[in-house]
Parts: structure tokens; sequence; C-alpha cells
């Protein structure tokens, strides 16, 4: 096991639910210096493991563990931390109970203190789901986050988005062996479907009109080979339950719906971090508009579009030119007021 799990204890979820015996799983990169000042936070992504964010982390980098103390913690229902697959009965499986973005956000800010005495976060930052992390630390921590940049993600998950993840839900659920959730092989009809249903939506219509799957650093030999050998391939890995509770996350996130805001306008004018936000130039899911338009709410925020054809995966660390432009602003971000 290359990862360690605080144990939570019982937690009482936004929603209501207690999940009882919670675990939040994590690793950490380089030490933490003697007056716990170097530490940065790097939450996970939709169906992502701690190990998918390493392509960010390296000597030399932004993140350099020579340097910094790098925090992964692992959300909620991704087979690691506590999740369908992984939870004792009454809540194992389909009776998961709802998780939203502010509940793995207190749990990680838990993790922070708790088990690190970190009062003091030199930045924050995340792709996807894991900028929506990255948007509610920075609200509800607002004394310990000094910096954040969310890459190819939103403090909100928009109508469009919603809607998308349904067609993706609808393919999973409509195989008969899921079975309401209650299955003892995963359904994995349903998780080819759902893997060709999210190949339309995260690279961009540039990517396939032009086949970059077929250069470099994809290289693979035919469209029928991409959607096979990377999209099936990176979801029949994975739990179908899992997956549906992560989605719901991913389409109730709104940073609006942190106790004591009254929408998300002023959730957004009540981050106080110093801010870089980062879209894809053609992400289907996170368009730079709706970007844009919170940068234009979150006091001193900046808006650096990342260019290109590769959309949403512009954030997945596959592509050289567009890490080296993330790692850029990184570099950035940190070197100010340091």
């Amino acid at each position: 096991m290359d990862y360690d799990v605080f144990e939570l204890g019982d937690v009482r979820l936004q929603g209501g639910a207690t999940l009882r015996q919670a675990k939040l799983a994590y690793k950490t990169y380089g030490e933490l210096n003697g007056d716990k000042s170097n530490a940065i936070v790097y939450p996970t992504w939709y169906s992502g493991q701690h190990y998918d964010n390493e392509w960010l982390i390296g000597e030399g980098m932004a993140l350099d563990p020579s340097r910094y103390f790098i925090i992964i913690p692992n959300m909620l229902g991704n087979g690691l931390s506590s999740s369908p697959s992984n939870t004792p009965p009454p809540h194992d499986r389909a009776r998961f109970p709802d998780v939203t973005i502010h509940d793995n956000v207190r749990l990680q800010h838990r993790l922070v203190t708790e088990q690190f005495g970190i009062e003091r976060l030199e930045l924050v930052t995340g792709w996807s789901m894991g900028a929506a992390q990255t948007y509610q630390w920075a609200l509800s921590h607002p004394e310990m986050v000094r910096r954040m940049l969310p890459f190819c993600g939103a403090a909100k998950t928009s109508v469009h988005n919603i809607v998308f993840l349904e067609g993706v839900k609808a393919a999973l659920t409509a195989d008969a062996a899921w079975h309401g959730g209650w299955y003892d092989a995963q359904p994995t009809t349903g998780l080819r479907a759902l893997a060709r249903v999210y190949a339309g939506w995260g690279f961009s219509q540039q990517f396939y009109r032009e086949k970059c799957y077929e250069s470099e650093p994809l290289d693979y030999g035919s469209l029928e080979d991409f959607l096979v050998g990377y999209w099936e391939a990176l979801f029949l890995q994975r739990d179908a339950n899992n997956l549906l509770t992560m989605l719901w996350t991913w389409q109730n996130a709104d940073l609006g719906a942190t106790p004591g805001y009254a929408g998300i306008e002023e959730a957004l004018a009540g981050i106080r971090a110093e801010s870089i936000i980062m879209p894809g130039q053609q992400d289907l899911y996170f368009p730079p508009e709706d970007n844009e338009w919170e940068v234009a709410r979150i006091p001193g925020a900046e808006l650096r579009v990342i260019p290109g054809a590769w959309g949403h995966f512009a954030g997945g660390g596959m592509n050289p030119v567009d890490t080296a432009v993330i790692d850029g602003a990184l570099k950035e971000l940190l070197a100010r007021d340091a």
C-alpha cells in the first residue's frame, strides 16, 4: 500500500447522513519543514486516485518535493477513501450516502490540521473536481489558504455539465447487470458504454478532427483503438457505484451552498487567496466563459487560458505542452509574495 489512511470516526455529512468509521486515504511528497510553512494540498478528481496526480510533482517543477510538503487527499468515493466499494453495511454499495465537495474539504481540513498540525497552506490546486475542491478550500479557510490555482474546473457545476453527466449515468445504469447498485460483478457493458459517452466530451472537436490520438504522446493506431485502449481501459478499472457516488458529488458541486453564504456570487466574493484560474481553451465541461464569470467576482483573480486542442484533458497530465503551461503558472503564483 503506497498511501496512508486517516481515521475520521463517525462523520455527519452535509446532507444529514452519518458515515460510520469514515476513512481518508492520502499520500504525501516531500518533508514538512520546522515551522510547517511549506504545505500544499492537491486533491484528486473524478475516478482519479493520488498516483494519477503525480505528473505535476517533481524536481524542478512548481510542486517540487525537495521544497514543499505536498498532500494529495483522495476524494470520498474514489475507492481508497471511504467509498461504496469498501464501506461495510449498512452504507455499502448502493446505500452509500451522498457526499458534497464541502464534505470532502471539511474532512481534508481535519487531516491537514489534526494529523500534521498545519495552520497555513502555501497553495491549493487541482484539476476538474480537484478544482472544485480548490475553490472550496479557499472559501472555507481564507485564513489558511494563501494561493489557489484551480484548472479545468469550476466553483459550480453548470446545467450543461449536469446534462452531460446524466448521459454518463444513464449509460452505466442501463446495463441489466447493474441491478440497482447491488451487483456481484462489475457491469462491464455499462462501464464500456459510459467510457464511450465520456470520450466525446473529454477532448475537443479539433482533437478528433486532427486525429491527435494517433500522434505522440498517445500514439493509438485508430479511433477504435483509442476508444478501447484508452477510454474503456480507464473505466473498466473502476467500480460502478464509486463512479456514481463521485458523479453525484460533481453534479451537485456548488460553492454557493457553503453554509453562511447566500449563493454563488457571494461565495466567490468571499475568496481571499491570491488566485489564477486556468480553463482549457476548448474544454467542453468547463468552458473559459464560465471561469470568466467567476474571475469577475473573485477579488484580484486572474484568468489564464490553457491554449490548444486537448479540451478538458489539457489538465490531465498527458500532454507535455499543457503540463508546461500549468507548471509555469504555478511557479509564477508561488513566487508571488514569497
